[in-house]
């Protein structure tokens, strides 16, 4: 039995880890580890999972948290003033307010807690994403989202944990969570980039900042 990959389709992704809850699938393309369309829990339950995070704006710990992202893209960017989308911001946009603090002109979107379609409807300088593309059910419909929504040079800058082998991913305390169904590899970034224009770089062990060519 072979599953079309949700992210660059190829149609002959293979099993790659079972444990008791469900199967994950290995795209042999891009290296997108994932969880078949027929496991995912319903919109309700993946919303609930959610509401119990503990993620609040005034949480210094949060705070740090979301730094491992915030300050390397503050470092690709170099400079303040540019237009920002938070997306999948969450219950809490701490991420959106830190960069704001640094003189950036922030917008946010989330399918629960900020769904309101306009901010997808402009360009931006960069994008970024924390903690929530491996919530992506379909990730080829967000990210060919984000290359229409970048600007010519503009910064994507994501932070999710990445798996690196069998051995690793099959004790992986990340996967366990129901919610969590796409998994990246550090070649499924570079697949990406490689592919569809982007330059790459991997600043710390979950985050990855790709560029946009033109």
């Amino acid at each position: 039995m072979s599953v079309h990959c949700p992210l660059c389709f190829h149609p002959d992704s293979s099993l790659f880890h079972q444990d008791k809850k469900r199967p994950y699938w290995r795209c042999p393309q891009c290296a997108l580890v994932f969880v078949a369309a027929t496991d995912h829990v319903s919109a309700a339950a993946e919303k609930a999972q959610y509401d119990l995070h503990q993620n609040h704006c005034d949480d210094p710990g949060y705070r740090q948290f979301l730094n491992r992202l915030a300050m390397p893209l503050q470092q690709k960017l170099g400079r303040s003033g540019l237009s920002g989308l938070d997306f999948g911001c969450g219950p809490g946009p701490l991420l959106a307010q830190m960069l704001t603090e640094q003189g950036h002109r922030m917008a946010i979107w989330d399918p629960y807690f900020a769904p309101d379609p306009a901010p997808l409807n402009q360009s931006y300088d960069f994008i970024s994403c924390s903690e929530a593309i491996e919530h992506f059910a379909t990730p080829a419909k967000e990210w060919h989202l984000w290359q229409r929504l970048l600007k010519p040079a503009a910064v994507l800058a994501i932070m999710t944990k990445r798996y690196s082998d069998l051995k690793g991913f099959a004790n992986w305390h990340y996967k366990n969570d129901p919610t969590h169904i796409s998994f990246f590899h550090e070649n499924t970034f570079e697949f990406l980039a490689q592919r569809d224009g982007f330059t790459v770089e991997f600043p710390a062990p979950d985050v990855v900042l790709l560029q946009k060519q033109n």
